[in-house]
């Protein structure tokens, strides 16, 4: 048989990928009919607000006169004033220290809890991976501090961390690590410390649930291949477990980050009024309905998004992220 027969031999018909292109299309136009609900309503309940949002930003909306509200500008967003005495004053959200406070406050948090959740969570998934007597009781004991409201864990803690009858303090004194009581979410020093105490508790179990997805997706021969040839157990995590479990790791971990990025209900309990915790989500919900300044409190919230929206967009491309489950 000649090369050329050979090649008019392995090309399919012309019929064959015709069929096949119209399935593939055919599926597609299925799958966005299914789809199509799900958007209209994500529409509805996120876009339509966050649209609404934006706009109130450049506007002098307040509380109680939202439809009366004028356009202004950037003036929430930034503005100045230049004085007789030639001296120019700047105002705004982007020349706000207390925004830029709760920035950073928002940032540290997010690192801090993010990055020990992951490798607690990395220990836990694991252990739970492994095979023992149990297994399965100890895997739905460590989702219940997951599963406890966020309020309902804030409230518990505050009153573990009080200072005149908490019983944290009680226990530090008795085995001697601190010498007086201390107001754990009051003190500016230890503010933060509490609040990441609570956050790591709660949510560690999460982060171990979707890093334990992962690891049951490893197949079991590699394993019992390196065993076979020797290899030392921490080879095999770093060389093997690490790299497989790599894309639900960092699906995780973004999906953690989104949450640990817009905090509010933890940080709102345990430490109200506290500048050294209060992050852009609280300072957004205190100008939106408690000091009355509604455009302002918008344009903290379309600010937040925007740096939300960039970091994740940030991670994806960096971190070379496939939202499907596998590395691009």
């Amino acid at each position: 048989m000649t090369d050329v027969s050979l090649q008019r031999a392995a090309r399919p018909p012309a019929e064959k990928v015709a069929s096949g292109s119209d399935l593939s299309a055919q599926r597609t136009r299925s799958a966005w009919i299914f789809l199509a609900p799900t958007l209209l309503v994500l529409a509805m309940v996120a876009g339509w607000p966050l649209v609404r949002t934006i706009y109130f930003s450049f506007t002098n909306a307040t509380l109680n006169n939202l439809d009366g509200a004028e356009f202004i500008g950037f003036s929430n967003y930034l503005t100045w004033i230049t004085l007789q005495s030639g001296r120019t004053v700047w105002r705004g959200l982007l020349v706000d220290p207390a925004w830029w406070g709760a920035v950073w406050n928002t940032l540290r948090f997010t690192l801090i809890s993010v990055s020990i959740e992951t490798v607690l969570g990395l220990v836990v998934a694991l252990v739970l991976n492994a095979n023992f007597r149990g297994r399965g009781i100890v895997r739905a004991a460590i989702l219940i501090p997951w599963a406890i409201p966020t309020i309902v864990s804030a409230k518990m803690w505050a009153w573990m961390l009080n200072d005149q009858f908490g019983i944290l303090n009680d226990i530090f004194l008795n085995l001697g690590l601190i010498s007086q009581k201390i107001a754990w979410t009051a003190n500016p020093d230890t503010a933060m410390v509490a609040v990441l105490i609570v956050d790591v508790w709660k949510t560690t179990p999460f982060m171990a649930l979707l890093i334990l997805a992962g690891l049951q997706m490893v197949p079991q021969d590699i394993y019992e291949a390196a065993k076979i040839d020797g290899v030392h157990p921490i080879k095999v995590f770093w060389r093997i477990t690490l790299p497989l479990i790599r894309p639900a790791l960092m699906v995780a971990v973004i999906f953690r980050m989104l949450d640990a990025l817009r905090i509010f209900d933890l940080i709102y309990v345990l430490t109200p009024n506290n500048s050294q915790t209060k992050t852009m989500s609280v300072m957004a919900r205190e100008n939106l309905f408690e000091f009355d300044k509604f455009a302002y409190g918008a344009a903290a919230s379309t600010m937040l998004f925007l740096i939300i929206a960039s970091i994740t967009v940030l991670y994806i491309v960096f971190g070379r992220v496939n939202l499907s489950g596998g590395d691009r």
